[in-house]
């Protein structure tokens, strides 16, 4: 036993059409099948017979009168489906990574006292524990993890990245002596981690 298909056939009338004659004049066959007006208004229809609805689709073209560079332009648009967009890592994305600190401000200091217990609960040395709350991380850390994390706040937050901005310049200094306090606490106490 076979199913049968419940789609209707592309070329079957349409069950919206108004039910008026076809809009070609001196046809008086039914206009059963819409067809836009214009690449302008692709909402606002002419009914055909099918006779004459093949004869426009044939002829239909949506890029008619449009330049070169115009259809360029249209087909790059339609690869995002008409949104914007901007290049990945460009100078949006630097905004966009500056309107997240901003938004992360806390003069209350309640994400540090946060940060703070975490880390408390996690047994960090007590010189360490302001340090790893700025770098965000967990302890215990490798010394691999502070250096890539470093080198990501450092290059955010150097004073020729932010235009000689004197608040970006003391953040990279708190950076800067983060990252010494803890590049040496690691590089003494490596051996003991290794011992055991």
């Amino acid at each position: 036993m076979t199913k049968r298909l419940s789609r209707t056939r592309a070329y079957a009338p349409d069950p919206a059409a108004p039910g008026r004659c076809c809009d070609i004049p001196g046809c008086s066959a039914a206009g059963a099948y819409r067809a836009p007006k214009s690449r302008l208004n692709l909402r606002d229809y002419w009914w055909f017979c099918l006779e004459h609805v093949r004869a426009y689709n044939l002829a239909w073209d949506y890029y008619k009168g449009m330049s070169p560079g115009q259809i360029e332009a249209e087909l790059r648009a339609d690869l995002s489906w008409q949104r914007p967009t901007w290049p990945l890592g460009g100078p949006g994305a630097r905004a966009a990574e500056r309107l997240a600190e901003d938004a992360l401000r806390d003069p209350l200091g309640s994400f540090a006292a946060r940060r703070q217990a975490a880390a408390d609960d996690n047994g960090a040395p007590e010189a360490l524990r302001g340090p790893l709350a700025l770098f965000d991380l967990a302890w215990p850390t490798t010394l691999k993890d502070v250096k890539q994390r470093y080198k990501q706040l450092a290059k955010r937050h150097h004073p020729d990245a932010n235009g000689g901005d004197p608040a970006a310049a003391e953040q990279f200094k708190r950076i800067s002596h983060a990252y010494a306090t803890l590049r040496g606490h690691l590089a003494a106490h490596a051996p003991l981690a290794a011992a055991e």
